[in-house]
């Protein structure tokens, strides 16, 4: 109870700072201080948003939309889930490729040496400059879309499992090794645990580089989603739309990283400091 206590009364403070902002920022344009056109009030912002998120045609009985899908129709909720999607689909190919090659990578010096010069050759380019091939690899549409999220999903998850690697203690693998362990049970016994922590930091990283190229990729390769929502508002000006979405963005972020911060609490709940 007191610890329910605890994080309510956290969380209340956290929301003081941005209720201030908001209400400065209503202030200035209120005031006249901002042109609207250029930077809109909250409330304006507010009002485009439920636009976005509402359907845009009224709710007929007798039409063959029910009530559920016809709430679900909106022009938001298409976007963030088309977002949703390509974040989900990249981070999921890039993380495959980039676990048991950071894994073999960490265990193994040869293959460090043999694959670290190749590694460190392609990690600095970023996954924005890859925009012209993705394209003509893949065309548009989602394949470009989610190999560019993959490659900026990779590179995180893979160096810091190489580091969670090479960083576990050689006490436990000296203990595994003296009391019999073979390879895989050192791996998944010792090896795996212990980088952990590193390999989940890797894949929050990975998702955050990952919706910076969900953004830029949505805005040149495909026609649906958050970023394409605000390329098209851009184009229009509308800056109450583009903060919207922005904001929209935010929201699925956030809705992300809750979801992964509760499986590293769960997955690191032996770890010291996590109950």
């Amino acid at each position: 109870m007191a610890k329910a206590k605890v994080e309510l009364s956290t969380r209340i403070k956290g929301i003081w700072v941005p209720l201030l902002v908001v209400a400065v920022w209503e202030a200035v344009v209120r005031l006249g201080w901002v042109n609207p056109q250029v930077l809109p009030a909250p409330s304006a912002v507010i009002t485009r948003w439920y636009q976005y998120l509402m359907p845009m045609e009224p709710f007929d009985p007798q039409g063959t939309m029910s009530k559920a899908e016809w709430i679900f129709s909106g022009e938001l909720i298409h976007d963030m889930w088309a977002s949703f999607y390509r974040v989900l689909m990249g981070c999921l190919i890039g993380g495959v490729l980039a676990l048991p090659l950071g894994l073999v990578m960490g265990a193994s010096q040869k293959v460090y040496d043999y694959m670290n010069p190749l590694v460190q050759v392609l990690r600095p380019i970023p996954p924005i400059a890859y925009i012209p091939l993705a394209i003509l690899w893949f065309g548009l549409g989602n394949p470009p879309a989610v190999f560019l999220i993959a490659l900026g999903a990779f590179f995180p998850i893979l160096m810091n499992t190489i580091v969670g690697v090479r960083a576990v203690d050689s006490i436990y693998i000296r203990a595994a090794r003296n009391m019999g362990a073979g390879s895989f049970l050192m791996f998944r016994k010792i090896i795996v645990p212990a980088a952990m922590p590193y390999i989940l930091s890797g894949v929050r990283i990975g998702i955050g580089t990952g919706f910076i190229c969900m953004i830029v990729a949505e805005m040149i390769a495909v026609n649906s989603g958050l970023g394409y929502r605000i390329l098209e508002a851009r184009e229009y000006f509308w800056s109450d739309k583009i903060i919207a979405g922005m904001f929209s963005i935010g929201l699925l972020g956030l809705a992300i990283d809750t979801v992964v911060d509760k499986l590293n609490n769960h997955l690191l709940r032996w770890h010291r400091g996590l109950e």
